[in-house]
């Protein structure tokens, strides 16, 4: 454990929500582990005991609360490696990959993941995988009436046998015994993701309002909607907050089930529901220069993205022009080839811009769109980077690393690679310090050197990047 018994017991004890997912406890007299929110009855600390990982709760013979349901719990930046190799495993998990076939995508041996993640969290790689299948079955079967079966499969599961066999195993109970209330048919799946309060979702609602792709995104009020394409499988969603809840609802088509492991974890990316804004405003409220931004928006967060390299060719065509401008190139590459697609919303019709598609294009063909020839020569160096699998990175590596790798691709800066690696990769202390805005903001209106922007973020690791998403909100009006 990361934390201390004590500090568990006196959080559990408050049902603070600045600790969940930080760890789960495990109730000796019952079996079940919950949650620190959980609404029952706290147990005597004499019958707590305490784990860092929901996988860890399970091992050791716990199942998980009905009530609270862990299934529910946001996860959490870090910097330790340990707990990035364990954050990919789960996304991998619910994604149906086989653990053998991770070696490449961890960046380390077998016999090294088991390793680090044994002495970290006292859990094996396929205990991770178990857990994390497991627990997004038991949330379709509560929030959903789709066919068991189907189920299984969305949860990453490939035989139903041992679907069944590994619930009741580990639950006492069949998989059917969990259903929850069944939803009018026909109708979309609703699943919630939760996250620790508080969220500044208007803050980001405005930051994907001025970006939005024509037919592809849209904004309607305090919803967020798009297309949605993962390999062949097509569709659409909508997202937003649940009321009197921290969590964001989330509607998906029913095209969307079978790759339901990949969506969540890419709506909890694109929203950035795992950040701890306890520990982000313990650094940065500090400074005089973003306290009072972040006073007026507790809780902002750093808007991310669907998909690495949608953001990628963003952060590419916003290079040396405006924000508006880009915009319009980015809905001008996806009308040109964008796969069209039936969705329920008239303004939705278009999917993405992906790398087969944009390296189709000529150079040329590319200028035709309105982007000088430089930047269309770097969206084919990008595409056929993306297409090499290059932009996914391996929890080994830092921000550091992959700001180095990607400014080895023409075209690419530090500024671009930094801005990718901040909103599309995730890296919370990625600063972007060449970026006029920051330099702005940070000089209070007079435009300082890129480095002394950065001898000035110094004081803001490892937030870095919720410091520029602090600063860029400071010069909206």
């Amino acid at each position: 454990m990361s934390l201390p018994a004590d500090q568990c017991y006196a959080a559990l004890l408050a049902r603070e929500a600045r600790f969940d997912g930080l760890f789960f406890t495990g109730v000796k007299t019952t079996g079940i582990y919950c949650r620190p929110v959980c609404p029952a009855r706290t147990p005597a600390r004499s019958s707590c005991t305490f784990f860092s990982t929901a996988s860890a709760a399970e091992s050791a013979g716990f199942r998980p609360c009905l009530r609270c349901r862990p299934e529910l719990a946001p996860g959490t930046h870090t910097d330790s490696l340990p707990a990035a190799l364990l954050q990919r495993i789960q996304e991998r998990a619910a994604e149906g990959v086989r653990l053998a076939d991770l070696d490449r995508d961890l960046g380390l041996s077998p016999r090294q993941v088991r390793r680090l993640l044994s002495a970290e969290f006292g859990v094996k790689p396929v205990q991770v995988m178990q857990t994390q299948r497991l627990l997004l079955a038991k949330q379709l079967l509560q929030e959903t009436q789709q066919a068991i079966s189907e189920i299984a499969l969305a949860s990453g599961f490939r035989s139903l046998r041992t679907f069944n066999a590994l619930f009741r195993s580990r639950y006492g109970l069949a998989p059917s015994d969990c259903r929850g209330s069944k939803p009018a048919k026909g109708e979309a799946l609703r699943l919630r993701l939760a996250y620790r309060a508080p969220l500044a979702w208007q803050a980001l609602m405005d930051y994907f309002r001025s970006r939005l792709v024509p037919g592809v995104e849209e904004i309607i009020g305090h919803e967020y909607r798009r297309t949605v394409a993962l390999g062949p499988v097509t569709g659409w969603m909508r997202v937003w907050p649940t009321p009197h809840e921290s969590t964001l609802t989330v509607e998906i088509s029913p095209s969307l089930l079978r790759v339901l492991g990949s969506v969540q974890t890419r709506v909890r990316r694109m929203f950035d529901l795992d950040a701890r804004p306890d520990a982000i405003a313990d650094v940065l409220e500090k400074d005089e220069l973003l306290a009072p931004v972040m006073k007026v928006f507790p809780g902002l967060r750093v808007g991310g993205a669907w998909d690495s390299f949608e953001l990628a060719v963003r952060a590419v065509l916003g290079q040396q022009i405006t924000v508006a401008a880009a915009t319009t190139l980015s809905g001008r590459l996806a009308a040109r080839v964008g796969q069209a697609v039936e969705t329920p919303f008239a303004s939705l019709h278009r999917l993405a811009i992906t790398a087969p598609a944009l390296v189709a294009l000529s150079v040329e063909e590319l200028c035709q769109l309105g982007l000088v020839r430089a930047r269309a020569e770097t969206l084919h160096h990008l595409a056929e980077f993306a297409l090499a699998g290059e932009l996914d990175f391996q929890p080994t590596m830092d921000h550091e690393q992959v700001v180095a790798r990607l400014i080895t691709l023409p075209g690419i800066g530090p500024w671009t690679a930094h801005y990718i690696s901040m909103r599309a990769l995730r890296y919370p202390d990625a600063f972007p310090a060449a970026d006029l805005g920051l330099r702005k903001a940070i000089g209070k209106g007079e435009l300082i050197t890129t480095r002394e922007a950065e001898q000035r973020a110094a004081l803001w690791r490892p937030w870095r990047a919720y410091a520029a998403a602090t600063l860029w909100k400071s010069l909206t009006p």
